[in-house]
């Protein structure tokens, strides 16, 4: 199962914010590629960043720090955050982004979700955010009526390359991840899928692995890292390398 560790950029620097909250913020560094060089030194095979000011304005906001990682870094990275026209997915993934992670936009028009895929077949990932299972959409500013299982299983005849879900809920709160969540998303889906949302331990990336024979690939950790909760070299590790 691969470790992903996460980096979340809001006015080019480094941060992570609770359950999505702006308001409730923790500042980790100004150089988000200088954070990318050390997760790639300690072992990690994939990088997921987050454009946050994207999310929230509905239009990428930090190609420059985007764009430093990339000059950075020799492994993947996938990118999300106001990707929210054909565009904007050609452009990130022209740069040299290997995955388009697209969320508001591929939920409010599964038109586009579908356009971005035949684009880019494989390169393209669903971000599904959700509390108690329904979608939340704009930087989790807006909460659907839609349940995440049912948008992962009208997707699941896509050429996705994954399905990241969240638990907003437990997001930034280090509480375990929701298993309950990722079997029903991983079931309707049929697709790879990576958990994202309060992983904090070696035992908690343990119980992923049971999800693993459902199509379960990976794991993004964002808090534990940066607090030192727990090490890269620790969650590798309980991953299974």
């Amino acid at each position: 199962m691969e470790i992903i560790p996460a980096i979340d950029v809001r006015g080019g620097r480094v941060v992570r914010l609770v359950q999505g909250d702006p308001a409730r913020e923790t500042r980790y560094g100004d150089d988000a590629a200088a954070a990318a060089c050390e997760w790639e030194r300690r072992g990690a095979r994939r990088l997921h960043v987050v454009d946050l000011d994207g999310a929230l304005a509905g239009a990428p906001a930090n190609r420059q720090a985007v764009r430093a990682i990339l000059a950075s870094v020799q492994i993947p990275i996938q990118v999300g955050g106001g990707l929210r026209s054909l565009e904007a997915v050609r452009d990130l993934l022209g740069s040299g982004v290997t995955t388009a992670v697209l969320g508001t936009a591929a939920i409010r028009d599964p038109a586009f979700l579908a356009a971005a895929c035949a684009a880019f077949p494989g390169r393209v990932a669903l971000g599904l955010d959700a509390r108690a299972g329904i979608v939340a959409v704009s930087g989790w500013a807006e909460t659907t009526s839609v349940l995440a299982a049912d948008l992962a299983r009208q997707a699941s005849g896509l050429p996705l390359a994954a399905i990241i879900y969240t638990d907003i809920s437990r997001d930034g709160m280090l509480s375990g991840p929701d298993l309950d969540g990722l079997r029903a998303i991983a079931e309707a889906a049929r697709l790879p899928v990576i958990a994202s949302g309060g992983i904090a331990s070696a035992a908690d990336i343990a119980a992923l692995r049971s999800l693993v024979p459902l199509g379960l690939r990976g794991a993004i950790i964002g808090k534990a890292l940066y607090d030192g909760r727990l090490s890269l070299e620790a969650a590798l590790a309980a991953g299974g390398g």
